[in-house]
């Protein structure tokens, strides 16, 4: 038997290299309602870990960058979280991969998604919201999912609630017993400082300006000097600190993997206070990848040939090369780059050439991975959303199941000449898996429908398809030169103007002949409870100047 077989074999010389490198790997997302400082918690986590020199802002002043996991036009126009992104990088001897996740409710179903392939989640709290509507709904599906939670509430540094009342509601609203890791000194809005409840270490915060850095931190041993500095606050702390004792608020490492308790800390991610001790509890809390249960129930060994399951398929991440790319996490065994593996819904090869390790945005090939991490499989036109790929020994996971669709429109292809583009366009998006496409015996394939989990998400699919599909209304100027969208916006703010300028010059000449009683000549009075009906210029005989509305893709079916 050679090593090669060996090593294959669980248990073997490979098998504990395997497990060596999976308990380093620590695999989390973040889940929130929107605005409660998701994609900030995920730069300046970033930061603290060094993978970054500074932090950007979700909404930054002129000359400051946007932050690595908004990396979509459309993210930075809107300011909010679209598609999750992955980050990975290394933190105190641990291999970190973090995922943002979207907030919206509209794109809960790339959430839950995302949910699939974390051992650990952080769950976010605003400390003047507490617990809000879209967070009480991921929290089920990581309950669902045996997902363990770590609990960080945010923004301490502005007016917010008592801690022992968000503790409470907590408890109360999701069963979950709140652990406190740190506790805070200075109600919400006057934020001094953090103690470790483990050590009583006191560590006060300075700001740094604009956020961009990490803050000053100054710590304090000695009770004394920490309650000499900051007065009758630190006293206030400390009897609160003192009644979580009592009542036995200590963490439990069980009962927080089973999903009974969940570690709280506290902070403020924009600021960077509490930052770092957040990305130290990830490290020492947070569960290694442990094994998976296939379709049948049988749980697959971590250290076992490997295995992987896709769970985002994302495409035009390389506007200079239209590129997908397919999300797998690594569930058991070690992946090399240019290993052939078997695509379980298929049975065929899946060569894996180009493996990239991903960072946000950027992206850098990556030649070995391990339970845990996350790789991006280039132009893998053939995965889908939930699918298994696996070496050696077979075995197939269980599918992601798809939310209900809620909005629905239909989209057809206005120049027949662009009709393959606009075919492989949507079978694009019927495969990244965010829209639903569905045909009927009507329509044919010629104009199918797209299906929506929310009016947003349809508006971004929008947007994306048009460029996906080659949907631009391309139109040649009077040179025979086609305009791309930044000339097109301009040749529309044009006509617009053009328009305004035509249409007071019409009311300006209707005025000139108006009647004494007020009514333009010529012209009926509506009858009462009726309104005229206008009938716009047809574009053939429209005075020049006058603006031309193109139809929607996204026109309701008739």
């Amino acid at each position: 038997m050679s090593v090669t077989d060996v090593e294959k074999r669980p248990g073997g010389a490979g098998g504990a290299a395997v497990l060596q490198e999976a308990g380093r790997r620590r695999t989390f997302a973040v889940i929130s309602h929107p605005d409660a400082g998701k994609s900030t918690l995920t730069e300046a986590l970033a930061l603290h870990a060094a993978a970054i020199n500074t932090a950007g802002a979700v909404h930054g002043k002129a000359g400051r960058r946007g932050v690595t996991s908004d990396w979509m036009s459309m993210e930075k126009d809107r300011g909010i979280s679209i598609t999750s992104a992955v980050l990975k990088f290394d933190y105190d001897g641990h291999v970190l991969n973090l995922l943002d996740t979207p907030g919206h409710a509209d794109f809960s179903e790339d959430t839950y998604r995302v949910l699939e392939a974390v051992d650990c989640a952080i769950m976010l709290l605003d400390s003047a919201k507490g617990l809000e509507p879209q967070t009480l709904k991921l929290f089920d599906v990581c309950r669902s999912r045996h997902v363990p939670v770590v609990t960080f509430v945010n923004k301490w540094d502005r007016p917010g609630r008592e801690p022992l009342e968000l503790l409470d509601e907590i408890e109360q609203r999701i069963g979950l017993r709140p652990t406190p890791v740190n506790w805070p000194v200075g109600i919400a809005g006057d934020f001094r400082g953090l103690i470790e409840r483990a050590t009583g270490e006191y560590t006060a915060y300075t700001r740094m300006p604009g956020g961009a850095e990490k803050a000053k931190e100054e710590h304090f041993k000695d009770p004394d000097k920490a309650r000499e500095r900051e007065g009758a606050v630190y006293d206030a702390a400390e009897e609160e600190l003192a009644l979580l004792t009592e009542i036995g608020a200590e963490i439990d490492m069980p009962s927080f993997l089973a999903g009974e308790s969940s570690p709280v800390l506290f902070g403020a991610a924009l600021p960077n206070f509490g930052v770092r001790r957040l990305l130290d509890a990830m490290c020492e809390l947070a569960p290694a990848p442990t094994p998976r249960a296939d379709v049948a129930g049988d749980e697959r060994a971590v250290d076992a040939p490997f295995s992987g399951l896709v769970f985002k398929v994302q495409a035009n991440m390389d506007p200079a090369h239209r590129d997908r790319v397919a999300f797998v996490r690594v569930c058991s065994g070690r992946f090399e780059r240019g290993m052939v593996l078997t695509h379980a819904a298929t049975g065929r090869p899946f060569a894996t050439k180009y493996a990239q390790a991903m960072f946000g945005q950027e992206r850098e090939t990556v030649e070995t991975a391990f339970p845990g991490d996350v790789i991006g499989l280039v132009n893998a036109t053939a995965l889908r959303p939930g699918d298994t790929l696996y070496a050696d020994a077979p075995v197939s996971y269980p599918p992601i199941p798809s939310f209900a669709p809620e909005h629905f429109a239909v989209v057809r292809c206005r120049d027949a000449g662009k009709y393959k583009q606009f075919r492989r366009g949507i079978d694009q998006l019927d495969t990244e898996g965010v829209v639903q496409v569905l045909s009927s015996d009507l329509r044919g394939d010629q104009a199918p429908v797209l299906a929506a989990v929310g009016p947003l998400r349809a508006r971004v699919r929008r947007q994306v398809g048009a460029v996906d599909a080659g949907l631009r209304d391309r139109q040649a100027d009077g040179r025979g030169r086609h305009r791309g969208p930044q000339g097109r916006s301009r040749r529309r703010g044009a006509d617009q103007a053009a328009g305004r300028r035509a249409a007071r010059a019409v009311r300006r000449q209707v005025a000139a002949q108006r009647d004494p009683a007020g009514q333009p000549q010529g012209a009926a009075r509506p009858a009462a409870g009726q309104h005229r009906r206008v009938k716009p210029p047809n574009k053939a005989t429209a005075p020049a100047g006058y603006p031309s509305r193109a139809t929607s893709i996204w026109s309701k079916s008739p």
